[in-house]
């Protein structure tokens, strides 16, 4: 009976390590995401000579906000993104993958 609960136990434990060990995946890929993003947006603010504060004039939002996104402090909303996108004429993609 002791070994059976034990099984359990157990059982329960390594499956809570390898939802916890998912997570930190998953969390790492999306701010792997969010980081190319932040990136590729202050390279082309960059290419076209604008300012974080221009930029953010343009998006409706604040420097800092802007900032913050190139920072990769926060993932943006897909509607800022667009806005971003829209202000520094690209285009916007987003992929879903089967994995």
């Amino acid at each position: 009976m002791m070994e059976r609960m034990a099984d359990r136990v157990r059982h329960r434990t390594d499956k809570r390590t390898l939802e916890r060990l998912h997570e930190k995946i998953v969390t790492r890929d999306r701010g792997w995401f969010f980081a190319q993003i932040a990136d590729k947006v202050a390279a082309r603010r960059g290419e076209l000579g604008m300012s974080q504060r221009e930029l953010a004039e343009l998006v409706g939002t604040t420097q800092s906000a802007i900032a913050r996104l190139e920072r990769g402090g926060r993932p943006p909303r897909i509607d800022t993104l667009l806005n971003i996108a829209d202000a520094l004429t690209c285009e916007l993609v987003v992929e879903l993958r089967p994995r």
